[in-house]
């Protein structure tokens, strides 16, 4: 199964991911609280996929997508948003992120996202 790094600035959301990964057998490599953790895991880590919430303090998960992407153009990032994101979807989805999931989570469509990632 895949290693991966969470990426959310609220912790409740991380664990909720975590939780949900965990159980669909794959491995929790790192959790960053903003985007520039996020980049500074991926860097160490090199995870198989990356999830990314869009609004973030310090560095926003598009940014962020944006230097992953710049570190390694074949690295697959999920973004994960609230109602109401849909510009910023676009722009993650033109900036290369795979997919994207709606907050409040759903365990399947978190493992439908993460499969279609992984392919």
């Amino acid at each position: 199964m895949a290693r991966i790094v969470v990426t959310d600035d609220a912790m409740f959301m991380r664990m909720q991911l975590k939780d949900m990964l965990t159980q669909a057998g794959h491995e929790v490599v790192g959790e960053a609280e903003n985007g520039l953790q996020s980049v500074e895991q991926f860097k160490m880590e090199q995870p198989d996929l990356v999830t990314m919430d869009i609004t973030m303090p310090e560095m926003d998960g598009i940014e962020a997508l944006k230097k992953i992407k710049e570190i390694d153009a074949n690295a697959k990032v999920i973004m994960c948003s609230a109602m109401g994101q849909q510009g910023k979807v676009v722009d993650a989805i033109k900036a290369g992120a795979s997919d994207f999931v709606v907050k409040p989570l759903k365990e399947d469509r978190v493992n439908e996202a993460v499969q279609k990632a992984l392919g």
